[in-house]
């Protein structure tokens, strides 16, 4: 993620804000290899309905579709994109009819490449429980999303929320502790 890309990309946020549809197809076409890249390294372990293309399509998609967004910086795109895959990856796994509840309950251990290796119910129970994060720390639920959906590194989720990468990974370890502690109390 270039810093240099930042104005062009933030001028272009702005006209799709002011209505101007063309320039948040030009935000996804100036980042598609980026996104790509992303998508690739996020795709589902041997779900071909899911290929790195259709996941990046999938998001754009649901980014352009209905009302205009309101993404002012290059860090808000990434994390309502992030939030876009999170949605899909999901909405994919409950379609497959892993939405089972109750004792058959999945317990999760987070990584930075948890995606590529979740099953369904994994997925499943992990969303359950970012859920619950954000109602107690939007940020820290962003970061997930950021490590886990798209796979930035800490440098790139630093840059991104604009703090040190010391302060993106602990609020990392301690998105994680909360969310093991959760799943576990789920499994119980």
């Amino acid at each position: 993620m270039g810093v240099e890309a930042e104005p062009e990309i933030t001028r272009l946020l702005r006209q799709a804000e002011g209505g101007d549809a063309g320039s948040l197809s030009a935000v996804f076409e100036a980042l598609y290899p980026e996104l790509r890249r992303i998508a690739m390294a996020r795709a589902h372990a041997g779900d071909h309905t899911c290929s790195p293309t259709v996941l990046v399509h999938e998001a754009y998609l649901r980014l352009t579709a209905g009302a205009p967004l309101s993404l002012t910086s290059r860090k808000h795109f990434f994390a309502t994109a992030a939030k876009a895959m999170r949605w899909i990856v999901v909405d994919q796994a409950r379609r497959r009819g892993a939405g089972k509840r109750g004792g058959d309950q999945v317990q999760v251990t987070l990584s930075a490449c948890l995606a590529a290796e979740a099953d369904d119910g994994e997925l499943l129970a992990l969303h359950d429980g970012l859920d619950l994060l954000d109602r107690i720390s939007p940020r820290r639920r962003e970061i997930v999303e950021m490590r886990y959906f798209i796979g930035l590194e800490f440098t790139e989720v630093a840059e991104l929320l604009g703090c040190g990468e010391s302060t993106a990974k602990r609020e990392w370890a301690q998105a994680r502790a909360f969310l093991h502690s959760v799943l576990a109390d789920a499994d119980d």
